[in-house]
């Protein structure tokens, strides 16, 4: 059954979609991993993350066949990738000349390994390229070939050609550095490799998925690609991302998690973001929130205020319909009319939350005092996909109801 609004006769309105090069998805793929490597030479700087690398067995595993073939130095990431963690890699290893990069581990790792994949060739610094914050200049490339293996299903980043870096304290800052070039040349999506993701990481891995598919549906620069890929994935989230906090070792929904988060990756970068994100970065910028749980507890609230916005300021927006059509997709309940298919998806988001353990922002230092400078800092590029513009008394009070 077509959503309501696709039936509505109206020509497409023109548009870009940006895929990616080379997708190796399936549980043991992560043996193709070799042979993509050996395509580029002999020498590979390896991004992990910090200590879940090397509690990993499949990640210890595979390092040690590596370095079998490969002559592998190692860059680790700890916490949010940051602009010097990026400076200092490539000023450390321009000189050896790696033939490729690869990134092993969760959103972090291949944020850093896209900007230092970047970077390499040239020797700049990101804060060359960093928008918003940097100095402005355009990225003329090339990268060194880049690889990616995501140990967690939420970011999406390995799909995506934003390399996002963070500053965080009180003149911190969460920015990309963004270019077609970035995009990984081979992407490999083992749902084997997130088995161990624990149930806390999986929970707002997944949420951050859910939120990129749920912002990108309801964008007002979505489209008919962005919809068709949006729709798939939800479908996924419906049924996985409850199994997988619940049963890490279920390999189906694993897969379904891996899947819903990469193609997250394809439509925020496709069809845009909102509200939620557009406050989750100076979130993550002045305090140690994971963005992850910046966007799980703050994505009931968000699309409750969007519907009321709509509804009172622009009850034609197309995008209520886009949220029943949500609704009525997570619930697998196409028989349930607008108002329904609504209420049932934010009754779902609560619930989520909820069953998920996700903590509210009081638990990062968040004050009532903080409300003013979040939104003076607002990331006007995530918001400007969100359906309705948001008056700043409402995000004051989105802000306030997650403390």
């Amino acid at each position: 059954m077509l959503p309501a609004w696709a039936t509505m006769p109206s020509m497409i309105k023109p548009f870009f979609f940006a895929s990616t090069p080379h997708i190796h998805f399936g549980a043991g793929h992560r043996d193709k991993l070799m042979a993509i490597l050996e395509g580029y030479g002999k020498k590979v700087l390896l991004v992990t993350g910090g200590e879940s690398f090397d509690a990993l067995p499949l990640c210890q595993a595979l390092l040690q066949e590596l370095e079998t073939s490969f002559e592998i130095v190692r860059v680790r990431v700890t916490g949010e990738p940051s602009p010097q963690l990026v400076d200092d890699s490539v000023r450390e290893y321009q000189a050896w000349g790696p033939d490729a990069v690869l990134a092993i581990g969760g959103g972090s790792a291949v944020d850093a390994g896209k900007a230092i994949a970047g970077l390499l060739p040239s020797g700049d610094s990101v804060m060359e390229y960093l928008e918003g914050v940097g100095a402005g200049k355009a990225y003329a490339g090339p990268a060194t070939p880049f690889v990616a293996m995501p140990t967690t299903a939420g970011t999406g980043g390995e799909t995506s050609k934003n390399a996002v870096l963070s500053l965080i304290g009180p003149n911190g800052f969460k920015k990309s550095f963004r270019d077609e070039a970035l995009v990984p040349a081979h992407i490999i999506l083992d749902p084997e490799m997130t088995v161990s993701c624990p149930p806390e990481v999986t929970a707002a891995c997944g949420m951050d998925a859910f939120t990129q598919l749920l912002e990108s549906y309801v964008s007002c620069k979505a489209n008919p690609m962005t919809d068709a890929l949006c729709l798939s994935a939800l479908q996924r989230v419906r049924n996985s991302l409850p199994k997988a906090f619940g049963c890490g070792d279920d390999m189906s929904a694993r897969a379904d998690m891996l899947y819903a988060s990469s193609i997250s990756g394809l439509t925020l970068a496709n069809a845009g973001l909102g509200s939620v994100h557009g406050l989750a970065s100076p979130l993550g910028s002045f305090f140690p929130i994971p963005h992850g749980v910046a966007c799980a507890t703050l994505l009931h609230e968000a699309a409750a205020l969007n519907i009321r916005a709509m509804q009172s300021r622009e009850p034609e927006n197309e995008a209520l319909k886009r949220y029943a059509e949500a609704g009525r997709v997570m619930l697998g309940d196409h028989m349930l009319n607008d108002e329904q298919a609504r209420s049932a998806l934010l009754a779902l988001l609560a619930d989520w939350i909820a069953r998920f353990g996700i903590a509210g922002l009081s638990r990062y230092g968040v004050r009532e005092v903080d409300i003013p400078r979040l939104i003076t800092n607002i990331s006007g590029g995530s918001m400007s996909g969100n359906p309705i513009v948001l008056e700043e008394v409402e995000l004051e009070g989105l802000i306030r109801s997650r403390l």
